[in-house]
């Protein structure tokens, strides 16, 4: 251990370092279970709509185009992803558009389309699909 506080000059900067390095590794298992529960989520919504290829909820990009089938919208919006390269302005844009998408999926689910624009609040978003995917 004496190695190791040698490295960082005083306990303090070994303290400092390991709370990042414990924040960082819950950040990525928190960011891999959001991940699984939105993939699992989709490809249950691309099931109850009959929408096929579900499978793709689980590869990135290709979800974003499941979700354009799930809309019924041309699979060439799929491309609306590359305005969100455009600082600031794309990243807005794409908000739209996915609240939009969105939508268009409540809709297809018999639920109010007003539901996709709660997409934007995280948290609620995490349970309007939720909702979306598991609820009769």
């Amino acid at each position: 251990m004496a190695d190791f506080l040698s490295l960082f000059g005083s306990e303090l900067g070994a303290t400092a370092l390991m709370t990042a390095l414990f924040a960082s590794a819950v950040y990525i298992v928190l960011m891999i279970a959001v991940y699984i529960f939105f993939a699992l989520a989709l490809m249950s919504i691309a099931n109850k709509t009959k929408t096929k290829n579900a499978w793709l909820a689980w590869i990135p990009i290709a979800n974003i185009y499941l979700m354009t089938q799930i809309a019924r919208l041309n699979g060439l919006w799929t491309l609306a992803i590359l305005v969100s390269i455009i600082p600031i302005v794309g990243g807005l844009v794409f908000m739209g558009v996915s609240v939009w998408w969105w939508w268009r999926i409540a809709e297809r689910r018999n639920r109010p389309g007003w539901w996709g624009i709660l997409m934007i609040i995280p948290i609620v978003n995490l349970i309007i699909v939720g909702l979306l995917a598991w609820q009769k």
